[in-house]
């Protein structure tokens, strides 16, 4: 935190301070010290493993500690861990906050749940009753760690203020920092509460100790999945930028072109697995061109029936470069086939209506739109009511309308991406910003019906292609 502003150095302070408040009745509180020790010691011995290896939080030890203690003794076990570890957080600032952070947390869950008569629940093992107050401690512990993490990041990262309406960044960050912690936490609540009742049983704190080490199998798991998630995000960015790189005039389309299908597909209310799928289907439906000549994808002037043919290759060529890539699942399918019309005039094979995947479809509608509302060699970019005029007259021929409709609807939402709404895009390219109206960038060519045809290399615009049928290999 090197570079922290001064008004985030006030509010760790602050915190810092009302955590060590917390702390003040502790001579008074009767706290069995071993277990205090020996639950520091855990979590000491825990946390930098876990933040290290895994890359996460390890909430359990904590979480134990609020079920078994008095609320000033509790918000003393992280302390050591977050003070004397230095796994991530190697400054003496960062530490502070860790500390500050996860004692107020921790002093918040100890004291709702014995607010509650958790307490008397673990001793007991008083099923199913111990889940009320011990779900309660979790959420506290829950609320107050987003409350706090969103204050610095208000802070620290400069979140602008809340918006007119009640629903602006500094809101929407706090809400999604609950939503986040909230399902793993509420795991690592279950796990803390187990080892709170052993502890309190006949087997003992050695018992409840155990309870640890399925927790580190868990998110060693859950790291590799990280990690492999990882790797296929390199996968892809290396592939996208061989395409930019190559094709510069659509430097930012395959982006856009995968925020736009992620839109649509959330429209359509497709599940989360095959909206991801999408996204990877729209970032690499053209990198096929890595198979086409430069010359061509560069060329401003019309293509000759030869150099189109050898464009029309594109989406097979890309194939055929993701065909051993098992994660894109049905993504391969779009790569192949985007470029087919639903009156069967498109292009590799011709597929007719519901012969043409719907994650082809969905990414023929996105491509499209990206494509009319970026500002190309040949024309500047079309406004957005356009774009979605031109789709809508073509839909039933060449797109599915049920895309068309779910990307205008999408666009129609007052919440929708600014992502998606302000992607690269070639200078004085006003493309689909919201703020773009037809007065302020009318294009410079008559508009096209689905009876022209594109002006220049690999358009995505409605129009009629060539198309090549055959049978799909």
């Amino acid at each position: 935190m090197e570079a922290v502003p001064a008004r985030a150095r006030v509010y760790v302070t602050c915190v810092a301070s009302l955590a060590l408040l917390c702390l003040l009745p502790l001579p008074s509180s009767h706290a069995p010290w071993w277990v205090v020790a020996l639950l520091a010691g855990l979590y000491a011995v825990f946390e930098p493993i876990v933040r290290r290896r895994f890359a996460g939080t390890f909430h359990p030890v904590l979480l134990a500690g609020a079920f078994l203690l008095p609320p000033p003794a509790a918000a003393l076990v992280p302390l050591p861990g977050a003070l004397l570890s230095g796994a991530g957080q190697p400054t003496p600032l960062r530490r502070i906050w860790r500390a500050a952070q996860s004692s107020l947390a921790v002093w918040s869950a100890s004291r709702v749940h014995w607010a509650l008569g958790g307490r008397d629940a673990v001793v007991g093992s008083d099923f199913p009753y111990a889940l009320v107050p011990a779900g309660a401690a979790v959420l506290a512990f829950c609320l107050v760690l987003a409350v706090l993490d969103g204050g610095i990041l208000a802070l620290g990262v400069g979140v602008a203020p809340l918006g007119r309406r009640g629903s602006g960044p500094l809101r929407r960050a706090w809400r999604g920092l609950l939503s986040r912690s909230l399902a793993p936490t509420a795991v690592h609540g279950l796990a803390g509460l187990m080892m709170a009742v052993l502890w309190r049983s006949p087997y003992g704190p050695v018992a409840a100790s155990l309870v640890l080490l399925p927790m580190c199998v868990s998110g060693w798991v859950f790291a590799q999945y990280h990690r492999e998630r990882a790797a296929h995000q390199a996968t892809i960015r290396a592939l996208v930028q061989a395409v930019d790189i190559k094709d510069g005039y659509t430097r930012g389309h395959s982006e856009r072109v995968g925020q736009a299908s992620v839109m649509i597909a959330r429209e359509l209310g497709l599940d989360d697995e095959r909206v991801e799928v999408l996204r990877f289907a729209g970032i690499l439906h053209d990198v096929g061109k890595l198979g086409v000549p430069t010359r061509l994808l560069r060329k401003d002037g019309p293509l000759t029936p030869e150099e189109r043919r050898v464009i029309e290759l594109h989406p097979e060529y890309g194939h055929e470069m993701v065909r051993g890539i098992s994660f894109l699942g049905e993504a391969r399918a779009a790569i192949l086939h985007h470029h087919e019309r639903l009156d069967g005039s498109g292009y590799p094979y011709g597929l007719i209506g519901g012969q043409i995947p719907e994650c082809a479809r969905v990414v023929a509608v996105a491509d499209a739109f990206d494509a009319m509302t970026s500002t190309r060699s040949y024309r500047r970019a079309r406004p957005v009511p356009v774009a979605l005029e031109e789709l809508k007259r073509c839909a039933g021929t060449q797109f599915d309308p049920r895309m068309v409709t779910a990307l205008t609807r999408a666009l129609g939402r007052p919440g929708r991406p600014r992502a998606a709404e302000a992607g690269c895009r070639a200078e004085g390219d006003r493309g689909w910003h919201p703020a773009v109206t037809a007065d302020e960038a009318r294009p410079s060519v008559p508009l096209s019906g689905c009876s022209s045809e594109p002006p220049a290399a690999g358009a995505s615009e409605p129009g009629p292609l060539p198309s090549r049928r055959g049978t799909p290999r």
